[in-house]
């Protein structure tokens, strides 16, 4: 671990945002690098199998490239930061511990593009975020490494923070891209996708936090050594945030590809005392629960995938026996509804009618019609939005009604 620790986290606590302290001890190396063979960057990103660290794990030179081949004017790379989903909670400690770091893998992906824009999107609801963003932005302009990525994109860039409008429909990246625009963040179909069609119609690049921090570690030491941190196929390290019952919850950076079982017992301590495992929400509550059969799984982006779960960002949220699966999956709805931006109607009433249906459950209310209309919803629904918002309260809906059905059959009157 404490090895780890010095490839995504280096220093991170020490160092904060003190662009000085963060160059001491290698920083900077990467973005030297990438000045130096700007052509040679994406290749380098696709060598090392850079996911996306944010959600569906999309191929981070993918999203590059077409920016990079756009014809000369503005192009935009936004670090989303707008992090609020319930679990979820490393990027936060991204920017508060090392955001020079993440302000670094930007720069490089604005080399790699040409791009003139830098923007660092960040959830006002975290304060200590934006200030050390901020702080580390305002250190960043005046020196000569970002002076050379001006001269080698062929003008000013403009690095600012912008912060989001904390809602959680905001992370979305086509919300993002209103946000940043001075609008509320209401997401839109795709296509076009950001790479043609961004902010104020210009190329644009929507990374997570975690992706960009990423980035100069690969530059510096090499494609062939990220790979290398990686089990088996997966490649380099992940962050991944386990909390619920778990006797030490916390943030683990880790190899990509680490076992459920190892996440839960080995590092996180195992459960709390006099409980057992039953289940994990992955990557937040918006996906497929895994359950005791699912503990040897790699926690991978392919690995998961297979088990009709995603990785998503990492958040690993533990429920031990004796939890009511039924009051957790309702929580989580409640949290879904109250996130809809109200753009779509059947993502707005569908959310709160999934709400309704749980909590007639959840208080013993219900009978088997309510259970037949919650199993209906989770079957016309998906589909119905501009984002994923509906589509993941109904994955994890129908994910918990599939594994723990005995469950919601016993709150039944009658």
């Amino acid at each position: 671990m404490e090895q780890l620790n010095q490839v995504l986290l280096r220093d991170d606590i020490r160092v904060g945002a003190d662009l000085d302290a963060w160059l001491a001890r290698g920083g900077g190396e990467g973005l030297a690098k990438a000045l130096q063979d700007p052509g040679a960057i994406i290749a380098e990103i696709a060598d090392a199998d850079l996911r996306g660290m944010g959600g569906a794990g999309f191929a981070t030179h993918r999203k590059w490239m077409p920016v990079a081949a756009a014809r000369e004017g503005d192009k935009y790379i936004i670090c989303n930061g707008n992090e609020d989903e319930p679990g979820t909670f490393k990027d936060r400690f991204l920017l508060e511990h090392t955001p020079h770091q993440v302000i670094e893998g930007a720069l490089i992906a604005a080399v790699a593009t040409r791009a003139n824009h830098v923007i660092l999107y960040v959830n006002p609801h975290q304060p200590l975020c934006l200030a050390a963003t901020r702080q580390a932005a305002q250190q960043w302009q005046p020196h000569p490494l970002f002076v050379a990525v001006e001269r080698l994109v062929g003008g000013p860039v403009a690095l600012r923070v912008v912060p989001s409008s904390g809602l959680y429909i905001g992370g979305e990246e086509t919300a993002v891209i209103a946000s940043v625009e001075g609008g509320f963040p209401f997401p839109r179909r795709k296509p076009p996708f950001p790479a043609e069609v961004g902010v104020h119609g210009a190329p644009t690049i929507v990374n997570n936090t975690e992706t960009l921090a990423h980035v100069p570690g690969i530059l510096r030491h090499g494609a062939q050594w990220y790979r290398d941190l990686g089990i088996g196929n997966a490649a380099g390290t992940k962050l991944y945030s386990l909390s619920g019952d778990v006797l030490h919850p916390g943030l683990y950076e880790l190899p990509m590809g680490t076992s459920l079982a190892s996440l839960v017992f080995q590092y996180g301590g195992g459960m709390l005392l006099g409980k057992e495992f039953k289940a994990v929400f992955t990557g937040g509550p918006s996906n497929t629960l895994l359950t005791k059969r699912d503990l040897d799984v790699a926690l991978d982006f392919d690995s998961v995938r297979q088990r009709r779960s995603r990785l998503g960002t990492g958040a690993m949220i533990v429920v031990s026996e004796g939890t009511s699966i039924v009051r957790k999956v309702a929580e989580y709805v409640s949290f879904f509804a109250q996130g809809s931006c109200g753009q779509c109607p059947p993502c707005k009433g569908g959310t709160f009618q999934l709400m309704r249906l749980l909590n007639r459950l959840d208080t013993g209310r219900a009978v088997r019609a309510d259970l037949e209309a919650l199993e209906n919803l989770c079957r016309i629904l998906p589909g119905s939005g501009r984002c994923g918002l509906i589509d993941g309260a109904v994955t994890v809906v129908e994910s918990s009604v599939n594994q723990f059905r005995e469950e919601y059959e016993a709150l039944l009157m009658g």
